[in-house]
């Protein structure tokens, strides 16, 4: 079952990023991804940054950690994490997280139409271990703090107004967020080896000030179908809210989350897996799992932080390994897309397409020192196909 012959749709708000969603009937589940060809070919010698890539991209560093950004006056933050691209007129912000355990918070990088930097600034400050985190339709950063019964951060990639604390997100050791417009709810992870994936129906769509938090209940199997339940105490205090219902599922190490097309796409990084749940019948299946590769060696592995492209394509970040951005089609390949060389000791954050699709930004957040402060944010520019 080809994932191209189903319904895609555009991510509303801050990009144009898109990722084919599944439409399930019974049990008719889509095989997980197994090795292929790259729309993009083979990865080329390093470059002078290090980075491997297909024929006809090219790369840039745009910030360094403890270091100024380019033509500004801002320094950039230490363990650069997730990250998300907001239009900005003409131009556009790059937002990425800062996941020290103090000091924390997030800054952003300011591009003009020509991708020229004009500006760089802090939009979160004096939080902890600040992760991964989503983009609102309404042109706000979450920046969640992955630390026991962590709280989200709503921010603003413009740095005028000043960061709000949403308790009503609850309280957990917070790592994605992705917004799904549709049904006017915001879906998170959970980064413990027993964690939950859970959901944010705001009261009102807009306004994260209150709501339900629920948690998704199924069986223990890799598919089947899905149900919500509120979570009774979102503090999570005394019981921890991957506690308080019987039946929640449990997922190992929530990690990237990402919306499009009715589809919701999640990794779980202590069991290597790419999950997607299919909104319109409730149902969940793995898009990928590097066990269930027959061809070959598994190409991705230390699934991490995810996000999608025009094309239907997923770009999945890897945690360690050989430092790989990997693809997945929608044709269900999987393959290399980059590699970063000689940063071994580091891992691969914050992937985040420009508006226009054109421009691919992420961090290597320990850079070549193998140090929180040696973190290096990435632009990669090229033909990233628009179709698949």
């Amino acid at each position: 079952m080809e994932r191209r012959s189903f319904l895609r749709g555009a991510v509303i708000g801050t990009s144009a990023a898109v990722f084919g969603g599944t439409l399930m009937h019974g049990a008719a589940y889509a095989a997980p991804a197994q090795n292929g060809t790259s729309p993009y070919g083979g990865l080329l010698a390093a470059d002078a940054n290090g980075i491997m890539l297909p024929s006809g991209f090219t790369s840039r560093v745009i910030a360094r950690s403890s270091q100024t950004v380019p033509g500004t006056s801002y320094t950039w933050h230490g363990a650069p994490d997730g990250g998300a691209c907001f239009a900005d007129g003409t131009g556009w912000i790059y937002v990425s997280n800062s996941e020290l355990g103090t000091g924390g918070g997030a800054g952003a990088v300011k591009f003009n139409s020509s991708g020229t930097i004009t500006g760089a600034y802090r939009i979160l400050s004096n939080t902890r271990n600040n992760c991964a985190g989503g983009a609102t339709p309404w042109n706000t950063w979450l920046s969640c703090e992955e630390v026991s019964r962590g709280y989200v951060y709503e921010t603003d990639p413009w740095g005028v107004k000043a960061a709000v604390r949403r308790d009503a997100m609850g309280r957990f050791k917070h790592e994605a967020a992705a917004a799904d417009p549709v049904r006017k709810v915001i879906y998170l992870t959970e980064d413990e080896s027993d964690g939950c994936l859970y959901r944010f129906i705001p009261t009102t769509w807009g306004d994260l000030s209150s709501g339900t938090l629920q948690v998704l209940v199924a069986g223990t199997g890799t598919s089947g179908s899905f149900t919500w339940t509120n979570v009774p105490d979102p503090d999570g205090s005394p019981t921890y809210t991957r506690d308080q219902v019987s039946g929640a599922k449990i997922f190992n190490g929530g990690e990237g989350c990402h919306y499009a097309s009715d589809t919701v796409w999640f990794t779980t990084k202590g069991d290597n897996r790419v999950w997607q749940l299919n909104l319109l019948n409730s149902t969940y299946e793995l898009a990928y799992d590097d066990n269930l590769v027959t061809n070959g060696t598994a190409p991705l592995t230390g699934v991490d932080n995810v996000t999608g492209s025009s094309s239907g394509d997923l770009f999945v970040a890897e945690d360690g390994d050989n430092m790989e951005i990997c693809i997945i089609t929608p044709d269900d390949i999987v393959a290399p897309f980059l590699r970063i060389t000689g940063q071994s000791s580091s891992e691969i954050c914050g992937p985040a397409f420009s508006p226009d699709g054109r421009r691919l930004y992420f961090s290597s957040q320990r850079g070549t020192s193998g140090s929180s402060s040696g973190g290096i944010t990435y632009e990669v520019t090229g033909p990233f196909r628009t179709t698949a």
